[in-house]
């Protein structure tokens, strides 16, 4: 959360307010191919249009435009400095996608203790560069930029750090450059943009994938033989750009009752509303947004199961239930699967973490379905055989 720009009176007449902040604030107004302005200005318009921010809402939307676009010059900056960081092909990167809240981070972040993996730290994500040594990153004021802004997202809701724990070392999600190219889901997620959502709805994302890619390419130049752990449960819907950019991936998707899933994921988005927007509309959003939700994932997965058939043997399935049952056996069936031992220094890392389960020290992510007027069978019934192919109904509360 950045609170040091002033938003513009209108959203829609500032785009060029925009693009000068930001590469002063850079040195450089280059800011890649044009195909990102479709999307932005799509967005500066909603922003007009769609929310009922607050004040502080405002600033709070215009400083995640303004640093997202940042990150964006950053990186095409980054590219230029660093002829040749894209020399080098991408070599068959394990990549953990599912519906969001179905294990994902936990198996991302419990497969980073590995250190023949690299991965997409968050502070990278917010300001693309190849990735300098870990010892040197407390001198980079990126770095501390991204501490401060996470450490005030938390300040703001608290009850956001137990959901869902960010920090600016660890590694993140993929969607964190996606959206850079401003054709993205997220957008859809921070505060009420229905009519951006409709807009993206119609689009096709492989230009945000290659910049992505290219993106990958310029953190890893440093380290450019260290194999790739990547994660992000949007990719459960772009498996196809995902391949396009990624030939040889080696995909985990993780499954979970959507009916638990799914309500945790808008609990989650909906823990910034009060400050964003007018609270009185929050519990009408928050049913609005798990009914679109529910039909997103649906047909993502469904889009999934298509193209997965044309892949044979680059997905693994893995059940949040034996995962969080059997955490080690779920390893040994992963790294069989991405075609890579477990040395015994590293399962005894793997141990230690899953013993000390550190998703856990911030406290416990409380929500009810009952919160958002949907009952567990409505949320079950876009999935139709999902959930008996994968054993997911859950019997706990």
């Amino acid at each position: 959360m950045d609170l040091s720009y002033d938003p513009p009176a209108s959203f829609r007449h500032a785009i060029i307010q925009l693009h000068d902040t930001v590469a002063a604030e850079v040195g450089s107004d280059d800011f890649g191919p044009p195909d990102y302005l479709a999307g932005l200005t799509a967005l500066l318009q909603s922003m007009d249009y769609d929310p009922h921010f607050t004040g502080q809402g405002r600033r709070v939307a215009w400083g995640m435009v303004v640093g997202v676009l940042k990150g964006r010059a950053q990186a095409y900056k980054a590219m230029r400095e660093n002829p040749g960081f894209d020399a080098h092909p991408i070599v068959a990167p394990v990549v953990i996608t599912g519906i969001p809240r179905s294990g994902t981070t936990a198996l991302h972040r419990l497969m980073a203790v590995d250190p023949r993996f690299q991965g997409l730290q968050t502070w990278l994500l917010d300001s693309p560069m190849p990735r300098p040594p870990v010892d040197t990153w407390a001198e980079y004021p990126e770095f501390r930029k991204s501490v401060e802004v996470i450490e005030a997202r938390y300040a703001a809701a608290p009850g956001k750090r137990a959901a869902h724990h960010i920090a600016a070392e660890e590694v993140h999600e993929c969607c964190m450059l996606l959206r850079q190219s401003f054709v993205s889901n997220l957008w859809s997620c921070g505060w009420s943009a229905p009519s951006y959502d409709a807009w993206w709805q119609c689009q096709d994302e492989r230009a945000a994938y290659d910049y992505y890619h290219r993106c990958v390419q310029l953190i890893g130049s440093s380290a450019p033989d260290t194999r790739w752990l990547l994660k992000n449960p949007g990719h459960v819907e772009h498996l196809d750009l995902l391949f396009a950019v990624f030939p040889d991936a080696k995909v985990i998707q993780t499954h979970r009752d959507p009916a638990k899933c799914i309500p945790s994921l808008v609990s989650l988005l909906m823990q910034l509303h009060p400050m964003l927007e007018d609270p009185a509309r929050g519990a009408q959003r928050g049913e609005i947004m798990l009914r679109r939700e529910v039909a997103k994932w649906a047909n993502a997965l469904r889009k999934a199961d298509r193209v997965r058939a044309d892949h044979p043997g680059q997905v693994l399935d893995v059940v949040h239930a034996d995962f969080h049952r059997e955490p080690m056996a779920v390893l040994e069936r992963i790294y069989a699967f991405i075609d890579m031992d477990i040395p015994d220094a590293t399962r005894a890392a793997l141990a230690q973490r899953i013993e000390e389960k550190p998703e856990l020290q911030h406290g416990v992510h409380r929500y009810d379905i009952a919160d958002y007027a949907i009952t567990e069978a409505e949320a079950r019934a876009p999935y139709g055989d999902y959930l008996e192919r994968f054993d997911l109904l859950e019997t706990r509360p």
